[in-house]
């Protein structure tokens, strides 16, 4: 059987690839060449006020690893390999001084047979290469555009000008049986009707052998679903079965995400265990479909395309996909764990959130990313780390691309959660200027369909009829997002945004207490997002201005945070539950963004860093639970004596019909609850909404503050929603 054998690495820098380091300090493997030399420096705290500044020259040297090898006592059929997962991002690998390996790319594992080359006491050098840089100017997400690095780092609105470099992913020296599994996995094809599936088992072998490969696939609880083998008498077995009924896998929020296990192994001739393989397999079906009367849009001649579809549907259900944009949960993601992720997973599947947008300017998540979504029932859209960049088609570039891709689609194509691919970011817009013609879009669609052809692909988000933004609480024309959306009417609203600041006593613990109040451009608020951010708008996105257009001044740094919160939850209720009053032509509902790599001032994210819930996360918690009473408002602001006419809804996302209820309206104004109306629902049918009486009530005279619209339902509090808006005399 294998055994892994853990390295010792240090690391130093140079100016030039041929001059060794002057100095190197222990580095930690996997992680990255800054955060080993801020440590063994005593730096302060990357996080902290402006001391992020402090590594930006780390982007432009040669950083080497180096490790001493002690082979092993070998067994007299056994092997040594190096093993890597991956390197950030240019790089070469050396065995006393003399290349061995030479790779661009960071998704892309590899590995080196040392067995004839170490005898032991050999320099193992891994040498990163300065981050990557298309052109000098301009010093942002431009520079990307001709790798696979995600762009992210060069610069975002949410995240600082900090560029990962080293080795991000597992890294050590393993002893194999000289015939082992190079690679496994296991494939199916459902029955159109759900009823069986066909399986298929690959397996590679190093070489052949007079032994046996056996598979074996356990049911979820545990019995032995069928068990398959084979001679190992050559290098590539393939190994089938067939599946009667077998258990689904469904999205969170509509079964159960059920899995089954695979298992493959490797025995020589005497019968003994050489290698074994495993992996998980959840039995569903997922296309994207057109909404119901999706093909006679647009309407009259002339007539130009119909909109594509992106109503995802699992197991023959048609699913409204409520969820977030996710991001890096951390700067550098060589030190991202399983124990990084659980925790937001975990808050997204309480918040009955049923899909993640992997968004194409960060990473590709390591496999407990996945892991945990199979196990979670979250599904999974993901991108190609193309982002907001014009991705010209040299041959260089494509080369790597195509490299990487496969890399990618190969290690995740066996994924139950991962529903949909996608070839990057924004890039049929204004600033990305690319279009379906591009070859390095043609060339992801290929690899998908080559690769992976059940699985949907989209060139692109947004794509015709689907909507990216707006990212704010008031317009700059003076409306509200309570205006704006009635008014919209779209496929997919796959991101959007309500920034707000994050909460005081977070704020506090890395802006320094001489700059907290009240948050100033040029500060530690500035580095961390509150100012100057996106677009070159000089207040996002704490925005200030709008926190005091709503509420006058503020007097302390916690009266700030908490009205600014309040809009980004309000503008977050409105958005998300008017995306599903737009069902059946409407499909998804995604803000930007989740969670947030760094900790920001202010941002759009409901999950500050590293998985702290915000107030707006318990807004969308409340807004995405699938049956709810829900209110369509007009606008935030309400004066006395005007009339105040919401609209009442039911909403049912689930496939469960809603019973006959009673809704009432209540208002709290000026510490009195004032009854407004009672709605006998009819009852709601499975997946669909409802249209109820609107509101009308006369507001009275009372003191100048915040008034609430609760609304209950009688016979399920569940159901229970409230709205939080402002009352002016």
């Amino acid at each position: 059987m294998m055994r892994r054998i853990e390295l010792k690495w240090t690391v130093g820098y140079s100016h030039s690839e041929d001059v060794p380091p002057e100095k190197r300090v222990p580095a930690s493997v996997p992680g990255a060449v800054q955060l080993d030399w801020a440590r063994a420096e005593g730096w302060g705290d990357y996080t902290y006020a402006d001391n992020w500044k402090d590594y930006l020259w780390m982007e432009d040297v040669y950083w080497s690893y180096e490790t001493v090898l002690e082979k092993p006592d070998l067994g007299q059929d056994e092997r040594l390999f190096f093993v890597c997962r991956g390197v950030d991002y240019r790089f070469k690998v050396k065995l006393n001084g003399l290349v061995i390996y030479d790779q661009e790319g960071m998704f892309t594992p590899f590995e080196i047979d040392l067995t004839e080359k170490a005898a032991g006491g050999e320099r193992l050098e891994v040498l990163v290469f300065p981050a990557p840089k298309s052109v000098v100017e301009p010093v942002n997400q431009v520079q990307a555009n001709q790798c696979c690095k995600p762009a992210v780092s060069y610069g975002w609105d949410w995240h600082p000008r900090l560029i990962p470099l080293g080795i991000w992913d597992e890294t050590y020296l393993e002893v194999r049986p000289s015939s082992h599994i190079k690679d496994y996995e296991a494939l199916y094809a459902m029955d159109g009707d759900l009823s069986g599936a066909d399986l298929k088992a690959v397996v590679c072998l190093s070489k052949e052998t007079d032994g046996k490969v056996v598979w074996k696939l356990y049911d979820p609880n545990g019995a032995q679903a069928a068990v398959r083998e084979a001679p190992a008498s050559a290098c590539r077995i393939e190994l089938e079965c067939r599946v009667e009924k077998p258990e689904l896998w469904w999205p969170n929020g509509h079964g159960e995400p059920v899995l089954y296990r695979s298992v493959a192994e490797l025995f020589d001739r005497k019968g003994k265990l050489l290698d074994k393989k495993e992996s998980r397999i959840g039995f569903r079906t997922v296309r994207l479909v057109m909404y119901p009367g999706g093909w006679r849009e647009p309407e009259g001649y002339p007539k130009t395309r119909s909109n594509p579809p992106i109503t995802m549907e699992v197991n023959g259900r048609q699913i409204f996909c409520k969820g977030s944009n996710w991001v890096n949960p951390e700067i550098f993601p060589g030190i991202i764990t399983e124990d990084t992720y659980r925790p937001l997973l975990k808050l997204a599947r309480e918040a009955h959130m049923n899909l993640l947008r992997v968004w194409g300017g960060g990473i590709v998540n390591k496999d407990s990313f996945f892991d945990l979504c199979d196990e979670m029932g979250i599904m999974v859209w993901q991108e190609f780390p193309l982002a907001c960049n014009n991705y010209l088609g040299t041959p260089a570039y494509l080369k790597v691309l195509d490299q990487e891709s496969r890399s990618i689609i190969k290690r995740l194509r066996s994924r139950a959660s991962l529903v949909l691919w996608c070839g990057g970011n924004e890039l049929f817009n204004g600033w990305s200027r690319m279009t379906d013609q591009s070859p390095a879009l043609r060339l992801l669609n290929r690899n998908c369909f080559d690769l992976d052809p059940t699985r949907p692909f989209l060139m692109t988000s947004p794509l015709m009829g689907m909507a990216h933004g707006n990212y704010l609480f008031r317009y700059h024309n003076g409306e509200e997002v309570f205006q704006v959306m009635p008014k919209a009417s779209f496929t997919a609203y796959t991101e959007f945004g309500s920034p707000g600041p994050s909460p005081a006593d977070y704020i506090r613990k890395f802006i320094p207490e001489d700059q907290l109040f009240p948050p100033k451009p040029g500060t530690a608020w500035e580095s961390h997002h509150a100012f100057r951010a996106w677009a070159g708008a000089k207040n996002s996105w704490l925005l200030p201005e709008v926190i005091e257009y709503y509420f006058g001044p503020s007097n302390s740094l916690e009266e700030l945070v908490e009205r600014g919160q309040i809009l980004q939850c309000e503008g977050y209720k409105c958005i998300f539950e008017e995306a599903r009053r737009q069902k059946p032509k409407c499909a998804m509902a995604l803000n930007w963004c989740y969670n947030e790599p760094w900790p920001t001032a202010a941002n759009n994210s409901l999950v500050s860093w590293p998985h702290s819930p915000k107030p707006a996360y318990y807004a969308v918690k409340a807004s995405c639970r699938p049956v709810l009473a829900s209110a369509r408002i007009p606008k935030f602001v309400w004066k006395s004596q005007e009339i105040f006419n919401p609209e009442l809804w039911l909403l049912n996302d689930s496939y469960e019909r809603v019973p006959v209820g009673c809704i009432e309206a209540w208002l709290e104004l000026d510490g009195k609850e004032i009854f407004l109306l009672a709605w006998d629902s009819p009852g709601v049918e499975p997946n669909s909404n409802l249209a109820g009486p609107f509101i009308r009530f006369r507001l009275p005279e009372a003191e100048s503050g915040l008034m609430v619209l609760k609304l209950r339902n009688l016979q399920d509090p569940a159901m229970d929603s409230e709205y939080v808006l402002l009352y002016r005399r």
